[in-house]
């Protein structure tokens, strides 16, 4: 008997709930039209999912702000008439205007009671104060969450258990376990869930087409019933 089932089978997404994604239309490289965003959330609503934290990006790319997405979001909720209850927050970059923006407070929280952080470095290098920043965004009072860890190629396992320790939270993308992002980010995905280290999980869908392939993609039986015990509300 395969190990094996479809995320779409698997139950995982019953009462799950979506900690980072880019379905808040025509504000970043997520989802252009209102029709495709409205289209995703049927997706998920039929495969069992409970609650979405939209979450565009702010950054230098997308100087988003706050207000403005805030309008934008309520049209959204204006046209959504299912299920799913909706929230909004951002993925912030720590480039070189996140101190800025954490000052004036040009940011979207997440989190049952608002004080969590959702931040996201490059790929390929680390803020050259990444420790500083972390600590700026403590002491205004925020938990952060480090989007997609096992996406930075800069980051190894050491580094991992070192910011768990400084009370940063970590937030897969559930999709890097099925391979969508390489080998490399599969693996460190699956040992940092192995560990216990994730916190919390997203799907990080920017298009109607990752939906689709999502849904269908393959996924340890194991692996389901790891996720499972970390898919909880913050």
């Amino acid at each position: 008997m395969s190990n094996k089932i479809s995320v779409r089978d698997s139950g995982l997404l019953q009462g799950f709930c979506d900690y980072h994604c880019h379905l808040l239309p025509s504000v970043d490289d997520g989802v252009e039209m209102m029709e495709d965003s409205l289209h995703i959330l049927s997706l998920w609503e039929s495969a069992g999912m409970r609650e979405v934290w939209m979450t565009p990006h702010i950054m230098e790319d997308y100087p988003n702000k706050p207000d403005d997405l805030r309008q934008r979001f309520e049209k959204v909720k204006q046209a959504y008439n299912g299920s799913i209850a909706l929230h909004l927050a951002s993925e912030n970059m720590m480039d070189t205007l996140f101190a800025n923006r954490l000052e004036a407070d040009e940011l979207l929280p997440m989190g049952s009671g608002h004080d969590c952080l959702l931040v996201e470095t490059s790929y390929y290098t680390p803020p050259i104060n990444m420790k500083e920043l972390f600590d700026r965004t403590k002491s205004k009072g925020y938990k952060p969450i480090l989007a997609h860890p096992e996406r930075y190629r800069y980051m190894n396992r050491l580094d991992y258990k070192y910011w768990r320790q400084e009370g940063v939270l970590l937030q897969l993308n559930v999709s890097s376990l099925t391979g969508d992002y390489g080998q490399e980010a599969k693996a460190k995905a699956e040992w940092l869930l192995r560990q216990g280290m994730y916190d919390l999980c997203g799907t990080d869908t920017h298009a109607i087409e990752q939906t689709d392939i999502f849904l269908n993609a393959p996924i340890s039986k194991n692996t389901v019933k790891r996720l499972k015990a970390i898919c909880h509300r913050i």
